[in-house]
């Protein structure tokens, strides 16, 4: 299982969701839903999802180290301020945001059921080899910064 950690980059894993989810919801179009201001909702958390994603990567800029999401052992400095401080994950916070906001704008509940996959993929194969490398990297900061601030929310 460890041959798919850290090799697809998160936002194609999120985008590869986002197509299964719209084609499922065209092959299998029973149970729509709509609600009033069903897009408006869709679309700020599709714009939230675009935010929280924006500052982890900006605070990254910041501290002058790696987006790499498929070469942790490129970091050069733990970062636990900004959005950080309150998801170790933001990035991968806000893609699930965005396909949260997704599924609603489908209107099918069904797409809803990629969801936790999507969870999954990136728990196993992305946070959790990056978490390894850094531990390794960063020791006691990291074991602290975790118990701090939590993995997805």
């Amino acid at each position: 299982m460890r041959g798919l950690e850290l090799k697809v980059p998160p936002p194609i894993v999120a985008l590869v969701t986002a197509v299964l989810m719209w084609l499922i919801s065209r092959w299998v179009p029973l149970f729509a839903f709509v609600f009033p201001a069903r897009k408006a909702f869709a679309i700020g958390l599709l714009a939230t999802g675009l935010l929280i994603g924006i500052l982890g990567v900006l605070t990254f800029r910041r501290a002058k180290t790696t987006v790499n999401p498929t070469k942790p052992q490129s970091s050069s400095s733990l970062v636990s301020w900004g959005v950080y401080r309150v998801t170790r994950n933001p990035m991968y916070l806000g893609g699930l945001l965005i396909l949260i906001g997704w599924a609603i704008f489908l209107s099918k509940p069904i797409a809803f059921l990629f969801l936790p996959g999507y969870i999954l993929y990136i728990t196993l194969f992305q946070i959790v080899p990056e978490e390894r490398v850094l531990t390794t990297l960063f020791g006691p900061d990291f074991i602290a910064y975790k118990s701090r601030a939590r993995r997805w929310l």
